[in-house]
């Protein structure tokens, strides 16, 4: 087995085209997120993305993109900012993952959003959990009748919210797909407002992932875009979201809504017609990505397993990174697991988050500079 390092820029048209073919062969690979075409953008952005491919007599069997940072500590690409991780490889590519890292310079690797069961990661998962899917491989009305008969209340709920929206407000309208640069920033600005309002890190004080969704908004193939989508009441967006889809696999990636229109619960509104229009465009599945909230919990009507998983070879920096990043990786299992406990912690950091909103600089719409 032979395994070359590569920045993604020096990935050839023969290596590209052989990962789109490993990637369509297998629909545990059918992720946006794993696609060649976000390895590429990402490569172009970050100076430390490389990208391992694995030959096997000749034969290219696998690609592992990462991310390498100082002192030889891994990370997946793209690291918190996505939903799923993992070796892009046919199904029966399995190697040491010790070796897989001792070949890309690693001494490290964590995943948070690892596919769960993958051979070479596998006896490393240290916890599986589900995450939440709308299923629309047998069409909105099927998926609706799902939701409604799970939850009736909640559905004639967010109709009649709907409905008067559109007395009040003007007529309710759903944009699928939209090109326009301007509604992709108005929804930055709402999803940066409600990380700083909740005390989340604000993914878009850093202008190279600004740059990065700017660049996905704009990729346009069968196989690989990225999709915004906006509801409007009269010529007012009040809600929106941008994430990225396969020929069949919508992910779910920047959700938000205008918070002076909360009472008519603007979000879940979005999600059904979210669902309608990516049925209509022949997707088969929205992720929602791992975590417990509860319109997910409301809307699923499927899973797709995702793992945490710890590979590490011998080393001082193993060490110092697992006294770092471990015992906090369990306080946060623990905190999520009970109901309790995640609720208090949610209560604290939009506490947090509301007392320092005002020292915090707001999302401006402006040319982000390329950054590395």
């Amino acid at each position: 087995m032979k395994i070359t390092v590569v920045c993604p820029g020096e990935l050839g048209e023969p290596e590209i085209n052989r990962w789109r073919e490993i990637q369509k062969a297998s629909p545990a690979l059918d992720n946006p997120f794993l696609s060649v075409d976000f390895t590429l953008a990402m490569g172009r952005l970050r100076d430390r993305v490389r990208v391992a491919v694995i030959e096997d007599g000749g034969t290219v069997t696998g690609f592992f993109p990462y991310e390498r940072h100082a002192f030889g500590v891994g990370r997946p690409l793209g690291g918190f900012l996505v939903t799923c991780h993992g070796v892009i490889a046919t199904p029966e590519f399995k190697m040491d993952a010790r070796e897989l890292l001792r070949a890309c310079r690693l001494s490290v690797i964590d995943f948070d959003y690892l596919v769960a069961g993958q051979p070479t990661f596998s006896p490393y998962e240290t916890d599986v959990r589900p995450a939440p899917v709308m299923d629309l491989g047998s069409g909105f009305d099927a998926y609706v009748e799902q939701i409604r008969a799970a939850s009736p209340k909640n559905y004639k709920t967010v109709r009649y919210k709907e409905r008067k929206l559109g007395r009040e407000h003007g007529e309710v309208r759903f944009d699928w797909e939209s090109a326009d640069p301007g509604a992709l920033h108005t929804l930055l600005r709402w999803k940066s407002d409600q990380y700083q309002r909740t005390g989340r890190v604000d993914r878009f004080a850093q202008p190279w992932i600004i740059r990065l969704v700017e660049e996905m908004h704009a990729a346009r193939s069968d196989d690989f875009a990225g999709v915004l989508t906006m509801v409007y009441a009269g010529d007012t967006p009040v809600a929106g979201h941008f994430g990225l889809r396969t020929a069949q696999t919508l992910v779910g990636w920047f959700p938000a809504y205008d918070t002076a229109y909360a009472p008519y619960s603007p979000g879940i509104m979005h999600h059904l017609h979210l669902a309608e229009h990516a049925a209509r465009a022949g997707l088969h599945q929205i992720d929602m990505g791992k975590g417990d909230r509860e319109y997910k919990d409301w809307l699923k009507t499927g899973v797709l397993m995702v793992a945490e998983a710890r590979v590490a070879r011998p080393s001082p920096t193993t060490a110092v990174q697992w006294a770092g990043r471990v015992p906090l990786s369990r306080l946060r299992t623990a905190v999520v697991d009970d109901p309790r406990l995640f609720k208090a912690a949610d209560r604290l950091l939009k506490a947090y988050g509301q007392a320092k909103s005002r020292l915090r600089p707001r999302f401006r719409s402006h040319q982000s500079t390329r950054t590395r």
